[in-house]
């Protein structure tokens, strides 16, 4: 649906990497080096979700304001009064990140339903979108999803919105999830779509070596199309 590199199946990189179909998650476990990670034969008709959470990954900032700047795009509005009377460097400092991705597929019809399935932090479809039934000579509908963190709604988050049309531009848009932790999503027929939004948490070292280590961040995201 969206275009990204090409990853092998690494047991060490993958925390959870579940297929669910009818509501019933199962362990997905490849051979390692598999190129694509993931391969799937004889599926059965209907809503397939795959649900993948990975290890985590470091990345270090040389400058406070790259790390502000970077966290200001996401939304997290409030880390520079985090950081006041923390201690740790304002250069050469260390994030760790994780993502907790969900793809919604439709096999035939693609009929079915997404559901909270335990991902530390996930995006769940209040609407199948291969469900939506445009009535004649309608192309746009809105479509619901509710944003979760350690199963608890987040409200007032940040959600961005990539979709890619028929041409393969790529529009961003900004959104933000309601009291409820729901966010209002305008979607069009023949569009593929990407949500993200992102945790960000004060890390705490348990190693010397994760001295320099001063927070994590954590990233929702779902993918789906509009038929």
């Amino acid at each position: 649906m969206f275009k990204g590199a090409r990853l092998p199946y690494l047991d060490h990189r993958i925390r959870r990497f579940d297929i669910s179909q009818r509501d019933v998650p199962l362990p997905y476990r490849g051979r390692m080096g598999d190129m694509p990670a993931l391969v799937l034969e004889a599926l059965e008709p209907g809503l397939l979700i795959l649900l993948h959470e990975t290890t985590p990954d470091l990345i270090t900032y040389e400058t406070w304001d790259a790390f502000s700047s970077f966290a200001q795009t996401k939304g997290l509005l409030d880390v520079d009064s985090w950081s006041r009377g923390r201690a740790g460097p304002n250069a050469g400092f260390g994030e760790y990140y994780t993502r907790h991705t969900k793809s919604l597929i439709a096999v035939g019809s693609g009929i079915g339903s997404d559901r909270a399935f335990g991902l530390e932090t996930e995006f769940v479809a209040l609407q199948n979108p291969y469900e939506l039934h445009l009535s004649a000579g309608e192309t746009a509908a809105v479509l619901q999803f509710q944003l979760l963190y350690q199963g608890v709604a987040r409200p007032q988050t940040q959600v961005e919105l990539f979709a890619r049309g028929p041409e393969d531009a790529v529009q961003r848009q900004i959104f933000k999830t309601d009291d409820s932790g729901v966010v209002q999503i305008p979607v069009q027929s023949g569009q593929r779509y990407l949500l993200n939004s992102v945790v960000l948490r004060p890390f705490v070292p348990t190693t010397e070596t994760e001295a320099a280590v001063l927070w994590e961040t954590l990233w929702a995201s779902l993918v789906f199309a509009i038929p």
